[in-house]
């Protein structure tokens, strides 16, 4: 036995599958679990209701009341079925069959702290702590415990309509700038108001769930973004706000243009059916590789300005790179991260890892046969575990150049050692 377990069960009883679930990852951690993370593709988002309260109740009979269990709603889990359910061979069932996956985790040493996040309007001044939401201060976001100096990640499962994640996040960024956190977005199964939210025996429709871990706990951080570069990087030289103007001196749009030229048809195809840029976050280096980008979206090109709009604000000075998406290069992006966390001292052995997609990877984008579970399979297979567990999400968080970012199109995994 390990001090990790994970299990995913499908059944058209929410209840019955959220206990088989739970009793098959349980059934495979040595002692009580510390923490346990529930994720479940349901068509009725009420039931998440008898979802928490059934994972709960075997929890609680495992002896260890402090136990802490959080969790979402979502489209499609993610899980390695062991429990002789056919899942498609991809992890992702929500295709009009309700799944149930649990991930569970004993952490000896580890301090485990459950919140809910929740966020309000308010007239007053932008305040210098972490009550404060997003930048332009008319929310406030409350319900975080006060961080200990080891802390060393938080976990957050959020609904992307009723919380403030992008705020919440910057604010993070600037007071809390060495506690990373991963996870995602959990709208619910059919977007607006089908968002649940599991803490304990509970589920909640608004806000946010997470945990903080600190104390011993090694647990590595990959977040895989998936994109390759074309053309060459760039210093920004004009740009007002998400606006970019201009590019190593020249209109932002004419430079663009003629790096898609020297592109083959193929890339261009890519180009055309979703452009992105990187932007670099340390201008401090001779040469940027890969993962100095923060990668954000093309969301319109404006040729009376010669503008790309692009998803993120930028300033001049900055250094850029356009990027097309490929399953080939999104697989590639995932397995260089993930062998480079598995390569740090300590973490030769994984025991178990949480995993946030992006329900744009799982549709379509990768070749069969995995399909939507390429990433769980990749997951597991370079990380040597089956302890493997997650969602699908409609934005992922994780840390990319130090600081924590709301990302899409990405892979978020947060992996532990196995020190047992």
């Amino acid at each position: 036995m390990s001090r990790f377990g994970a299990a995913l069960a499908a059944d058209p009883d929410a209840e019955r599958a959220a206990r088989r679930a739970a009793h098959g990852a349980l059934g495979r951690v040595a002692g009580a679990p510390d923490l346990v993370v529930v994720t479940a593709a349901v068509a009725d988002p009420d039931s998440a209701d008898q979802v928490a309260a059934a994972v709960a109740e075997q929890v609680a009979a495992t002896g260890n009341e402090n136990c802490a269990v959080v969790g979402a709603m979502a489209e499609g889990v993610m899980g390695e079925s062991s429990l002789g359910d056919a899942a498609d061979g991809d992890g992702m069932p929500g295709r009009g069959r309700t799944s149930v996956a649990v991930w569970a985790a004993r952490l000896p040493g580890t301090r485990v702290r459950a919140f809910r996040l929740h966020s309000h309007r308010v007239s007053r001044p932008f305040e210098e702590d972490l009550a404060a939401g997003p930048a332009n201060g008319t929310m406030a976001v409350g319900g975080l415990p006060e961080p200990w100096p080891d802390e060393r990640v938080a976990l957050l499962f959020a609904d992307p309509y009723s919380f403030p994640v992008h705020g919440f996040l910057a604010r993070c960024n600037a007071l809390l700038p060495q506690l990373p956190f991963v996870g995602g977005l959990a709208p619910g199964p059919a977007g607006y108001g089908s968002a649940r939210l599991l803490l304990g025996s509970e589920a909640y429709a608004t806000g946010a769930v997470g945990v903080l871990l600190g104390g011993e706990l090694n647990a590595a951080i990959a977040v895989s973004q998936g994109c390759r570069a074309i053309g060459p990087a760039m210093t920004v030289t004009e740009a007002e706000g998400d606006l970019l103007l201009g590019l190593a001196g020249r209109p932002a749009y004419r430079r663009l243009r003629e790096i898609l030229a020297e592109q083959k048809p193929e890339v261009r195809a890519q180009a055309a059916t979703g452009l992105h840029i990187g932007i670099a976050l340390n201008e401090y280096v001779d040469e940027h590789e890969s993962g100095d980008f923060l990668i954000r979206g093309v969301v319109g090109l404006d040729p009376e300005t010669d503008g790309i709009r692009v998803g993120e604000p930028v300033e001049i000075g900055q250094t850029v790179r356009f990027q097309v998406r490929d399953a080939a290069s999104a697989a590639e992006g995932l397995r260089t991260v993930l062998r480079a966390a598995r390569a740090r001292p300590g973490y030769e052995t994984i025991g178990g890892a949480l995993l946030v997609s992006c329900n744009g990877r799982a549709a379509g984008l990768f070749p069969e046969p995995f399909g939507a579970g390429h990433d769980l399979h990749t997951v597991c297979s370079e990380l040597g575990t089956a302890a493997v567990a997650g969602f699908f999400g409609s934005g992922e968080i994780g840390p990319v150049g130090g600081r924590n970012h709301l990302h899409g199109y990405t892979a978020s995994v947060l992996a532990f050692a196995d020190g047992d």
